[in-house]
């Protein structure tokens, strides 16, 4: 492929442990290796809720670029951004948007707050030559709710790291090395639409099972964490549940763990899932955004959103029911071992880009 030039803006930190940056930063290494030439143009790190200065340092770092420059603006970024200057942006640079899932559907805002964005994103989405998300369902959610036709929209799902792990065969391997306790594992940051308070709650009345949980994902500090570990205490589960904060790799974890539980409100992709499903593990999760897409019946347990007793239950009966668990674990990995690699979706992307 002969080189071709990309300027990838992108609010605050790159390397921050979540699953829309891990993809930028992915998708950033593919396209090099497939031989662009790729700059990472660094926007303040207030959005989705930029202060005036926030907003005039984007202005001015988009003014900066040369006119016909093509541009991929995080929808991080974009859809909290003025109108007119996406507008102004849009009008001499080539502007592709990333739209990991539309900001105004993030859990926890307030509501006027959320119809603010979901304007600002469906006017900044209208200006801008090509539209790229991560899963077929914020497609349909873009073509629904925010009016951008097919022909301007295109997907690219994450892709997938799939190391060489041991053979594996989840009857005999339990059978062999049984865990006491069943080690639960939660990987998502700790927001309210990750759900891991409706996890606390359902793993409440399971204390006479043998198990454990650990979260990993950052925000200890913050008022959601703060809640959870009040949540831990008030059910005397200390010892059960342990928040480990973000880490720099998951693979240990993952490697570790016995099943994967995230319970989230809703999901643009999903990426935790898919790593779970190459390390074997059975997948507990919601019928929520793109999560179906991700863990098909063969391999987890999705119940509806918000359901405190169906989360028991499926907590339940993977904690109890070995063979159930062996079955889920070995069609979870079936389902990972079809999915693509980062190398094949940054190809994806380049052909999207070069367009």
């Amino acid at each position: 492929m002969s080189q071709r030039a990309l300027v990838f803006a992108i609010p605050g930190n790159l390397d921050s442990p979540t699953g829309g940056y891990g993809y930028d930063r992915r998708i950033i290494a593919g396209l090099r290796a497939h031989g662009w030439q790729v700059r990472v143009l660094s926007l303040p790190d207030g959005f989705p809720h930029p202060t005036p200065a926030d907003q005039t340092a984007t202005r001015q770092a988009l003014a900066g670029l040369p006119d016909g420059t093509l541009v991929m603006i995080d929808g991080l970024a974009l859809g909290a951004m003025e109108t007119d200057a996406v507008a102004q942006a849009a009008a001499r640079l080539d502007v592709v948007a990333l739209v990991h899932h539309p900001l105004g559907l993030e859990d926890g805002l307030e509501p006027a707050r959320a119809q603010a964005l979901l304007g600002s994103e469906r006017a900044a989405l209208a200006q801008v030559r090509r539209v790229v998300t991560t899963s077929d369902t914020t497609a349909r959610t873009l073509q629904a709710d925010f009016d951008i036709p097919g022909e301007r929209l295109r997907v690219v799902p994450p892709g997938l790291d799939k190391p060489d792990l041991p053979p594996h065969d989840p009857v005999t391997d339990e059978l062999e090395t049984p865990a006491t306790p069943l080690r639960l594992l939660s990987v998502g940051s700790l927001i309210p639409r990750k759900g891991h308070a409706l996890l606390i709650e359902a793993l409440a009345p399971l204390r006479d099972l043998d198990w454990t949980l650990r979260i990993v994902g950052g925000g200890r500090e913050g008022d959601t964490g703060r809640d959870l570990q009040a949540r831990i205490a008030r059910h005397g589960l200390q010892a059960r549940i342990t928040l480990v904060g973000p880490v720099p790799d998951t693979a240990p974890e993952l490697a570790q763990a016995d099943v994967f539980v995230l319970p989230s409100r809703y999901e643009g992709y999903g990426m935790a899932f898919a790593e779970a499903m190459v390390y074997g593990l059975p997948v507990i999760g919601c019928e929520a955004g793109a999560v179906p897409e991700v863990v098909p019946p063969s391999a987890g347990i999705l119940v509806p959103v918000d359901d405190r007793e169906a989360l028991t239950d499926a907590l339940r009966s993977l904690l109890t029911d070995a063979p159930r668990r062996q079955l889920l674990a070995a069609g979870a990995r079936q389902a990972a071992a079809m999915l693509p690699d980062w190398s094949a979706r940054a190809a994806q992307m380049a052909q999207v880009l070069a367009a």
